[in-house]
């Protein structure tokens, strides 16, 4: 919403300077986005030609020598035609940045001659695109005074921030009124329109639209005969020009004027060019209209229109129609003022692909009261500028609706704001705000009425922020909560914690969290263990959308593959969220899944065995995925020293290349691996993948401490040791027992085990291979010795053997 200062003194008599004003208005919730103070025009100023002599090196060129007010006349190379002695203009000195042109003058030398400063044209000044000359004053002009407060182009610019429930600030009166009620001006009030009339408007208006009257509540028309169409004058335009708009001529100017200054959006017909009575209906399936916007636009029943027997006119409440526009041959004009319905006029507006400043107001909702005096104040521009004999007003009002009324305890402004409003301020404010205040009773208590033109305010604590924002919300003394006794008390569950605990995990390890359908296609859903006749939508939303998903897996793979062939090969990405085994509530499953593409693995990072000769960049493999796995399960607080591997998993992955992680025998805390190549064969993926599922609701509960507490965290002071060993053992023993092996040698002093390497050859023996850990030896009370290392080596070394067969690597 934009308007110049000069617009809103009409509507506000104040003495507030333009940043006094702005402030206002942001702080009463009417938030200043941009403000332009005309400071570009400040340099320039009101000269006079004194003499005007050829060039001596130029025949097109003018050597003028300049009276600016200043006292000494300035010299000035000029080469417009209609530069002379005696001309009045507009002068720049060296240093004033001429926007026309994008030119910051200095002094200059043309043709050998020195030139200090330049008289401007027009377009120089961008005031129009007239470049025939330099600007052309009357003889009156003041000179060596502002050119810009002379020509009027002082006057700033404010634009606002408007939100949608706020209707009565599309007006200019309407931020005046806000800004009277704040205290920093008194609202101005126009008498009523007063002109005599001749006769009745002979063009009737019939409401055709049935059981859905409240699509056209109200519609008033006056014809005016004898009008004289031109241009609007120049201060009507430049305000239009100032906010963005482009004159036409002064009977749509008016109409253009009346929806900034009042809010009211109001359309001419060429009444020569109207056919008959007008008609609002809606219009049939098909029918078309050329709008003013040079547009042909295909409409369908839910949009309403007028129309009259040569066909439409206008789309109602949002752009009027090109056959019965006005222009200068106009001579009768019929103009209208009607009602519309918000929720109609928006959508009208989406589907069309309009947007006017009328649609703007009339899905907001306009005053429903101004419309006829809206007609009363169009009429009296079109008079005053286009001459002409008005008729009596044809209108068509529904049933008037009781204005709202709100049972208003003042206490209320305390209890929800902490303000320390007085009754009496309280009252005067809403008064202010045009609401009506009856006197209150001894309990503090009003009857509020409210105005026609705030549809937003229902209740009592509307009329509360409406008290606060122009009492100030500065005023409002930050105050922290009361700390409860039951903020230790555990509010999410354990599943909701652990669900973030899992996002936190991956997306530490640099996957990127997804959200994938909940339902997938039934050939997908089957192929990952689905399918069910009772998984399957009543009513999907597309045909390859058909069954709710038995597996994160499906959509992730098919998220990577549209990744890859956008050229993002290399993708890692993650998503917690439901599965669904059965129909039944404990069939849905919160499941933590992740998928890697490409090189997007952890290759390179750390002292790893797998990295040992890929050198970094290696595609991802089953490793990556078991490493995601078990983040997930450390992260959500599940004892790692009863997680077991088991080789194989589902059949949608390898079998070579996959496991599955359970806790004990019996509890499967989920799968991981590569793909089998049918799988991604049947999902038309490509590349190396590898992905996991952790059935996060399957986690066990961590067992509760007993009495003892101890701090939320512990630091030995001492300096943790690493010693490597490499232990021969059969091809067939697994790693994770040699690990398991050397933790269970002192879970006090051994913090971690790590395999770093891993080995086969001939020299090992036959189906032999040596595996490397890396063990770190953390102690807690003391400096361990040499003695201490030895027995502790003995104790791991024997572990092992104990556990795996495995020997000491010589």
């Amino acid at each position: 919403m934009k308007f110049t200062l000069s617009w809103l003194k009409d509507h506000l008599e104040t003495d507030a300077s333009l940043d006094e004003i702005c402030t206002r208005l942001t702080a009463i919730g009417l938030e200043v986005e941009h403000i332009d103070d005309k400071a570009a025009f400040r340099p320039f100023v009101i000269a006079k030609v004194l003499t005007a002599e050829k060039h001596p090196q130029a025949d097109k060129l003018k050597v003028l020598m300049v009276d600016t007010g200043a006292g000494q006349p300035v010299q000035v190379v000029c080469g417009a035609p209609n530069a002379r002695a005696g001309l009045i203009g507009a002068f720049a000195a060296p240093g004033a940045y001429v926007p026309g042109i994008d030119v910051t003058l200095s002094v200059g030398t043309i043709r050998g001659v020195e030139s200090r400063g330049m008289m401007c044209s027009e377009r120089e000044l961008q005031i129009s695109d007239s470049h025939d000359g330099i600007i052309d004053l009357p003889a009156d002009a003041p000179v060596g005074s502002s050119f810009a407060a002379y020509a009027g182009l002082d006057d700033p610019i404010i634009e606002i921030n408007l939100t949608p429930n706020r209707p009565d600030c599309t007006s200019i009166h309407g931020i005046a009124r806000d800004l009277a009620a704040s205290g920093i001006g008194m609202l101005k009030t126009r008498p009523a329109p007063t002109f005599p009339t001749d006769g009745k408007t002979p063009v009737e208006v019939r409401l055709d639209l049935g059981a859905q009257a409240h699509l056209c509540p109200g519609f008033a028309l006056r014809l005016v005969r004898g009008v004289k169409n031109g241009p609007s004058p120049a201060w009507m335009q430049k305000r239009l020009l100032a906010i963005g708009l482009r004159p036409i001529n002064a009977l749509v100017d008016i109409t253009n004027y009346m929806t900034f200054d009042m809010g009211r959006p109001m359309h001419v017909f060429d009444a020569a060019k109207v056919k008959g009575h007008l008609t609002v209906r809606r219009a049939a399936e098909g029918e078309t209209i050329l709008a003013l916007d040079q547009r042909t636009y295909t409409l369908t029943p839910n949009t309403v229109v007028i129309a009259d027997e040569n066909g439409l006119e206008s789309i109602g409440g949002v752009m009027g129609g090109e056959h019965s526009g006005c222009d200068e041959t106009t001579t009768e004009v019929l103009i209208e003022s009607a009602l519309w319905d918000p929720m109609n006029i928006a959508r009208t507006g989406r589907s069309l692909g309009i947007i006017t400043d009328a649609r703007y107001r009339f899905e907001r909702g306009v005053d429903p009261a101004y419309m006829v005096p809206g007609l009363d104040r169009t009429t009296e521009l079109v008079l005053e500028l286009c001459g002409g004999t008005p008729a009596e007003a044809y209108i068509v009002q529904g049933p008037k609706t009781d204005a709202k009324t709100i049972d208003f305890p003042v206490s209320e402004v305390k209890r929800l704001t902490g303000l320390e409003v007085g009754a009496e301020e309280s009252v005067a404010i809403l008064r202010g705000l045009g609401f009506g205040v009856s006197n209150g009773a001894d309990d503090g208590r009003f009857s509020v009425t409210v105005p026609s033109w705030r549809p937003d305010v229902d209740g009592k604590a509307d009329l509360v922020e409406e008290v606060m924002r122009i009492h100030g919300v500065d005023h409002i003394r930050p105050v922290p909560l009361a700390r409860d006794v039951s903020v230790n008390t555990r509010i999410l569950t354990p599943l909701q914690i652990r669900t973030r605990l899992a996002k936190r995990a991956l997306a530490a390890r640099g996957m990127l969290e997804a959200v994938t359908w909940s339902f997938i296609p039934k050939a997908q859903a089957t192929l990952f263990g689905g399918g069910a006749p009772a998984l399957a939508l009543s009513n999907p939303i597309a045909a390859d959308m058909s069954d709710m998903r038995p597996s994160l897996l499906p959509g992730l793979l098919t998220a990577a593959q549209r990744n890859a062939d956008k050229g993002y090969g290399d993708v890692a990405i993650f998503e917690v969220s439901g599965t669904y085994e059965n129909d039944r509530p404990e069939g849905q499953r919160r499941v933590a899944g992740g998928i890697r593409r490409g090189t997007a693995g952890l290759a390179g990072a750390g002292r790893a065995w797998s990295n040992a000769r890929s050198g970094g960049g290696k595609p991802v493999d089953v490793y990556d995925a078991k490493a995601d796995a078990l983040a997930v399960l450390e992260a959500c607080g599940v004892p790692m020293a009863n997680v077991q591997i088991e080789a194989g998993a589902p059949a949608w992955f390898h079998p070579g290349r996959s496991g599955t992680i359970k806790y004990g025998p019996k509890i499967t805390l989920g799968v991981f691996g590569e793909f089998h190549p049918k799988t991604l064969e049947a999902l038309d993926v490509s590349g190396a993948l590898a992905g996991f599922e952790v059935f996060v609701d399957a986690l066990p509960e961590p067992k509760k401490k007993a009495t003892r507490t101890k701090p939320a965290l512990e630091l030995s002071p001492f300096q943790a040791v690493k010693r490597d060993f490499a232990f021969v053992v059969d091809r067939t023993v697994e790693a994770a027992a040699i690990v398991k092996a050397a933790s269970g040698a002192d879970r006090k002093l051994v913090t971690g085990v790590t395999v770093f390497d891993v080995f086969e050859g001939a020299s090992l023996g036959e189906a032999k291979k040596s595996v490397a850990v890396e063990v770190v030896i953390q102690p807690a009370d003391r400096t361990l010795t040499d003695e201490d290392f030895e027995t502790l080596t003995a104790k791991i070394v024997a572990n092992v053997t104990k556990t795996t067969g495995g020997v000491l690597r010589g």
